[in-house]
């Protein structure tokens, strides 16, 4: 009969022969080809001037969508919470529609923004 003691010396040893075999076989794994470097979206410029600021024109497109991303979550987060107090009896629906209505007019004026930014730049 097996004491406690082995199974517990079978059980590191078996843990210590998947780890040495998942550290042997990892490398064999991933073996696969790395995908190279993107050109900028309006292509690489005919000097290294030109490509970093067609990166910089992408870096702030990619601001702009976070700006436009975060705009839509404060206007949605300000509804949700006009909703609860409409509950609580201290807003009416009015001002949830007053909200809906400046909400969608300050995400089309943000995008509207973004789009003439883009634009000059």
């Amino acid at each position: 009969m097996l004491s406690l003691k082995r199974l517990f010396i079978l059980g590191a040893r078996a843990r210590t022969q998947a780890a040495l075999a998942s550290v042997t076989l990892l490398p064999a794994i991933s073996q696969a080809a790395l995908p190279q470097a993107q050109a900028p979206s309006r292509g690489e410029g005919s000097t290294w001037l030109e490509t970093l600021k067609n990166y910089g024109y992408d870096g702030f497109m990619l601001i702009a969508l976070a700006l436009c991303a975060f705009c839509l979550i404060v206007v949605a987060s300000h509804g949700i919470g006009v909703y609860h107090e409409i509950h609580t009896n201290k807003k009416t629906w009015k001002d949830l529609g007053a909200t809906v209505v400046v909400g969608v007019i300050l995400i089309g004026l943000v995008i509207f923004i973004v789009t003439k930014a883009s634009g000059i730049m």
